[in-house]
């Protein structure tokens, strides 16, 4: 098996393996929070430091202390386990230092916890067994996609609101639409390289 270099996985998991374009992991908080640049932009920064944390403490914990005592069956719980704790760090922080971003993102900084692509990002570093650094560029890689993503569809949502979008279609039906042609463009992606 060839070993992949960990800046190959990290710019794969940006653009073609994307995890909210290729995975459709992370829906909820995509969707909702995507309507201003500057809040996407917030989350997105907040989903890839928890991403980099989170798979950082994970990695350890898989490695260190589930695989040598046999216990790699509990890896969902332990994974679901050092998110939350994470996420409630990165939560408090924000709210004491940062505090209009922590309003703006409201109830969805709290709901990063259960954003399946963070947990996602865990499982798949232990699946596809990468090593320490692989695991870090695809955290990174895999938080910087999801924000450019959002970003993206943030702006595209700000210019539809000027657009003249037919009546059937506004808000949540042409939001999807969007998405799916923003997938659709990231398959273009595709051929250079596949981490999986």
């Amino acid at each position: 098996m060839i070993e992949l270099n960990p800046f190959v996985i990290f710019i794969a998991a940006i653009f073609t393996n994307n995890m909210i374009l290729s995975n459709f992991l992370g829906m909820c908080s995509f969707v909702a929070v995507s309507k201003e640049i500057n809040t996407s932009l917030g989350l997105g920064q907040a989903v890839t430091f928890v991403l980099a944390g989170t798979s950082i403490i994970n990695y350890f914990v898989y490695h260190y202390l589930l695989v040598p005592y046999n216990l790699e069956f509990l890896r969902f719980i332990i994974f679901i386990i050092s998110i939350a704790a994470f996420v409630q760090l990165i939560e408090m922080i924000m709210e004491r230092y940062i505090p209009n971003l922590y309003y703006a993102l409201g109830i969805f900084l709290p709901l990063i916890t259960v954003n399946c692509a963070i947990l996602g990002v865990s499982l798949f570093m232990v699946i596809r067994d990468y090593t320490f650094l692989q695991s870090f560029g695809f955290a990174v890689g895999s938080g910087l996609g999801w924000t450019l993503a959002i970003v993206a569809l943030a702006g595209i949502r700000q210019k539809l609101k000027r657009a003249d979008v037919p009546k059937g279609l506004e808000g949540p039906g042409i939001t999807l639409i969007v998405i799916g042609l923003m997938a659709l463009a990231f398959i273009g992606f595709s051929g250079i390289v596949q981490i999986s």
